[in-house]
């Protein structure tokens, strides 16, 4: 029973959303996700990325999405004349897309996103006010 309390709200999503792909040297675009008590932090590796090629969105209500576009066709016609010996670092496109369900207890309008040295940081505030309770009764009749 432990064991199943292990992926409960909001890891499910994290863990079990679609895969995470992006093409520069085929890794993901690799997170640390951190919670302070005044926030969750969000770091991604986005290297090589403008904050222009990046979309930070909420959706359905707490759906944090995270999408970035890399190089573009115009940046590899630079290098149409070259010859790659090696390509580690990625000549594709760089795509890559990252969904995470937020904990009820966000200050959804007051995320903040910065990019800098190719790491992608997302700010998500706690709301520290108490939640009501989210137990309803039910009247029990004879008929329905």
């Amino acid at each position: 029973m432990a064991d199943a309390m292990i992926f409960r709200q909001p890891f499910r999503r994290l863990f079990w959303s679609p895969p995470v792909f992006c093409e520069w040297s085929g890794s993901t675009a690799l997170m640390d996700w951190l919670e302070s008590p005044s926030a969750h932090i969000f770091k991604i590796n986005v290297p090589g990325l403008k904050k222009e090629k990046i979309k930070v969105q909420v959706e359905e209500g707490n759906m944090l999405v995270i999408k970035g576009e890399g190089i573009t066709e115009e940046a590899n016609d630079k290098e149409k004349n070259s010859v790659w010996h090696v390509a580690e670092r990625g000549i594709g496109k760089g795509e890559f897309s990252r969904e995470i369900e937020l904990p009820e207890n966000v200050k959804l309008d007051q995320i903040k996103a910065h990019v800098e040295n190719g790491v992608l940081t997302i700010l998500v505030p706690k709301d520290s006010t108490p939640k009501p309770n989210k137990v309803r009764n039910i009247n029990i009749t004879s008929k329905l």
